[in-house]
């Protein structure tokens, strides 16, 4: 039976390719001395990188200059699966690679909700939050290894929360507050944390949700949490006694006045987040990434996957309870912006998020495929009365998209 080529629907001009990030790490490849055989397209540097493992990833370190002591001439001591060890003879930290000479003034995150108009917030505003975080972690004991947990929305205060973990060689893990207890319970009772970041309520879909409660019970339940320190972001001064060891996230900031942000250069595979399988089966498996690894991998999937370029705007739409949250985080190894949605994706219409494309210049649109399904069946035309020039891309996950949603989005 003759298999018929599903026709080719768009193909990027000359001048396109020539401007990517890829074709850029191609010329470096032959500057540098790469592969001997000539690496001309996608096809063959995929091949080259499943065949040479060492070679591709080493590269990758080169290409992006990948701060470190130690020497990474050993790329990979062992290939023994599980217990592959990668660069063993390194140390670095991953929030050192975020910070690295960027201009305090451009702008680092778009933060917009339901609870909170739209703001830029700048590198240099993003490193001052992370430094007094870092501090105030600090303060209360946090050390390389230490584990801090976050019950967070998906806020700018959330991501500096992440980098100051990361900078101390702590180890971070997120819930969305629309968890309930024992969902939270599940996954971070397993880690054992030290401290817990926590908002004392939520807006979605138009409505309040007070959480006070339930990060009560969260600290009754995990006895070797010794801090809880609480973000209002449902009120400008939550009650807080209901709390064991409660602290105000005021009170928390304070330790970290005039800061400096410094870096505790870790092993390559020290543990940086832990994620979470969806506990379909049992319990959640806590599933642990580490500094360099997710270094390596963002680098290569922002830069040559994502092609983010320096006036890119990329969001997706998520909270800090999924994996396309860390991926935002890696986005700011790359000189892009990344654009911070907390709230009804569908509130008030299911024009929302489209809106907010062309209000912030999204270049990256991701969403799940239930979205663009709902915003299909709803009738919404995306290009219609708004500009939405400056978007490239707009990316699917979750559940599979449909070619009935394919075709409308596309």
């Amino acid at each position: 039976m003759t298999e018929i080529a599903p026709p080719v629907l768009w193909q990027p001009s000359p001048a396109f390719l020539a401007g990517t990030n890829h074709a850029a790490y191609l010329r470096w490849l032959a500057e540098h001395g790469g592969p001997s055989f000539p690496i001309e397209d996608y096809d063959a540097l995929w091949r080259w990188s499943v065949e040479d493992l060492d070679g591709f990833w080493r590269s990758i370190w080169d290409r992006f200059g990948v701060l470190a002591d130690g020497d990474p001439s050993t790329v990979l001591g062992s290939r023994d699966m599980p217990g592959a060890d990668w660069f063993p003879n390194t140390r670095l930290n991953h929030a050192e690679h975020v910070f690295r000479e960027v201009p305090a003034d451009r702008v680092a995150i778009v933060e917009a909700g339901e609870l909170r108009a739209t703001r830029e917030i700048t590198w240099g505003e993003l490193r001052t939050l992370t430094a007094r975080i870092a501090a105030g972690l600090r303060a209360l004991g946090v050390g390389e290894g230490d584990r801090v947990v976050a019950y967070l929305p998906n806020i700018p205060e959330a991501m500096a929360a992440f980098f100051a973990t990361a900078s101390l060689g702590a180890v971070w893990s997120s819930c969305s507050p629309d968890f309930g207890a024992r969902s939270v319970v599940d996954r971070f009772a397993q880690i054992e944390p030290k401290v817990l970041l926590a908002v004392d309520g939520y807006r979605y879909g138009g409505k309040d949700f007070d959480k006070l409660e339930v990060v009560a019970e969260l600290e009754a339940a995990m006895p070797t949490l010794e801090h809880v320190v609480v973000l209002p972001y449902l009120d400008t001064a939550p009650d807080l006694g209901t709390l064991r060891t409660p602290r105000s996230w005021e009170q928390f900031l304070d330790a970290g006045d005039g800061a400096e942000l410094t870096f505790r250069r870790v092993p390559f595979s020290h543990p940086l987040w832990v994620l979470y399988s969806s506990g379909t089966t049992g319990l959640p498996k806590a599933i642990v990434h580490g500094h360099g690894g997710i270094l390596l991998e963002h680098l290569k999937k922002m830069w040559l996957h994502l092609d983010a370029q320096p006036d890119d705007r990329v969001f997706w739409f998520t909270t800090t309870g999924w994996m396309m949250w860390n991926f935002l985080a890696g986005v700011l190894l790359t000189d892009a912006a990344i654009v911070l949605y907390d709230g009804n994706p569908g509130h008030p219409t299911l024009d929302r998020l489209w809106d907010l494309a062309a209000e912030t210049g999204t270049t990256c649109f991701g969403t799940s495929a239930s979205f663009l399904a709902s915003s299909m069946k709803a009738g919404v035309r995306p290009a219609e009365d708004r500009d939405l020039s400056a978007l490239r891309s707009v990316g699917s996950t979750g559940s599979p998209l449909s070619p009935e949603g394919f075709r409308w989005v596309y």
